[in-house]
């Protein structure tokens, strides 16, 4: 299958925030990721369900949202009604993690746990099979524009296995750092959905074309290897 793109909005102009959902609204994107920060969780405050509601009557992609945030159970309703399709919380955030994903999955949207850098796969291991998506920190949550940590290969690999093992079909998404260069690599780990930021949105061609340019390199390098095996 091949992997969804799905620009973080985080690395958007915030003051045209409409106008860049609408750019991105033809383009390769598959889902709009956007980032909750509550300067608690993380040293940084991003924006809230407001902003999402705003900016959502505008989008055609379905919103991912990220809450990096403290007791997050207290805003999932809030997400669902302005838009957000997928509800992802993070496991060091949530004492309560298993209560947490069935309230997502109540309020019919996609259930996502999102793992730390520091933080094993394997503590998953008795809620993968009620997952929809697992979010693999690729940096430390907080900022955009950080550098990619290479261990995050091993990781997706052991969190496929892990998936595999327990039977669940949860998709891996990747967040922090991703470029056209490491791509196929996360690919190749077992990763589902490539987040990307500042990639997209700091690029000299611009958002829409560097999406298409991920798409086609990686339709062209993913195909070649399908036919290696083959």
């Amino acid at each position: 299958m091949a992997p969804l793109l799905a620009p973080s909005l985080l690395a958007a102009d915030f003051g045209n925030l409409q106008a860049e959902v609408e750019r991105l609204a033809t383009s390769a994107a598959d889902w709009l990721h956007y980032d909750v920060m509550d300067g608690r969780f993380v040293p940084n405050i991003s924006f809230g369900p407001g902003i999402l509601q705003a900016v959502h009557r505008h989008a055609k992609q379905p919103f991912d949202v990220h809450l990096m945030i403290e007791e997050p159970q207290n805003y999932l309703a809030a997400f669902r009604d302005a838009g957000a399709a997928g509800l992802t919380v993070h496991y060091e955030a949530c004492p309560h993690l298993h209560r947490v994903v069935q309230q997502i999955k109540n309020l019919g949207c996609r259930a996502g746990v999102a793992l730390n850098p520091h933080t094993p796969v394997s503590l998953l291991e008795d809620i993968a099979a009620d997952l929809d998506v697992v979010l693999i920190m690729s940096v430390n949550p907080g900022f955009g524009g950080q550098t990619f940590i290479p261990n995050t290969l091993r990781k997706v690999a052991d969190l496929k296995e892990l998936l595999v093992d327990c039977g669940s079909s949860a998709l891996i998404e990747v967040d922090g750092g991703v470029t056209i260069d490491n791509a196929t690599a996360l690919v190749e780990a077992g990763a589902d959905v490539l987040v990307a930021g500042s990639f997209v949105f700091n690029s000299p061609e611009g958002p829409v074309a560097t999406l298409a340019n991920m798409r086609a390199h990686l339709t062209a390098t993913i195909g070649a290897q399908e036919q290696g095996k083959g």
